[in-house]
């Protein structure tokens, strides 16, 4: 182990926390429109790549959906359905290794939806995405012996 980090126990388990100060970043923010047709990974995929974007975050959404692809907690696979949708929210954290997103929509009757974005999300009428990003931090993803899932992991950047 390192000398910044202690085992933390956790049900018998135990992970690394790391232990030095809170890191923070000043931010910048950027708008997207997706239009009729697009798919919300490969637009957001894309900005990351031409943006060159290390470490940032989803602030504000708007618009509607005609296909919503998810991944409901505790599933492996994907659930995918049509028709008419209302984004409620999205959020979540950006980084040049991928995304991790969760997707709130209603249908027309007002009923809720919601769970970890897969692809196949379409943009029915418009999309207005607000995306924040953090140029003093770097997000990368480590494999969490807790969860079983790859975990956010924040370090100052140097550059």
């Amino acid at each position: 182990m390192k000398p910044n980090e202690k085992k933390v126990g956790i049900n018998s388990r135990f992970c690394v926390e790391n232990t030095s100060p809170l890191l923070g970043s000043s931010a910048q923010f950027f708008t997207l429109r997706l239009f009729p047709g697009q798919e919300l990974l490969t637009e957001i995929r894309s900005f990351v790549a031409q943006t060159g974007l290390k470490a940032g975050f989803i602030a504000a959404v708007v618009g509607s959906l005609s296909h919503v692809s998810l991944r409901y907690a505790g599933r492996s696979e994907s659930f995918l359905t049509e028709g008419c949708f209302e984004v409620i929210s999205l959020s979540g954290t950006l980084d040049a290794q991928g995304e991790h997103l969760h997707l709130s929509i209603s249908n027309p009757q007002g009923q809720l939806l919601g769970g970890h974005v897969m692809a196949g999300c379409i943009v029915r009428t418009t999309l207005e995405l607000v995306i924040g990003v953090l140029p003093e931090v770097f997000f990368s993803r480590e494999q969490c012996a807790i969860s079983g899932y790859p975990g956010l992991k924040i370090t100052q950047r140097s550059e």
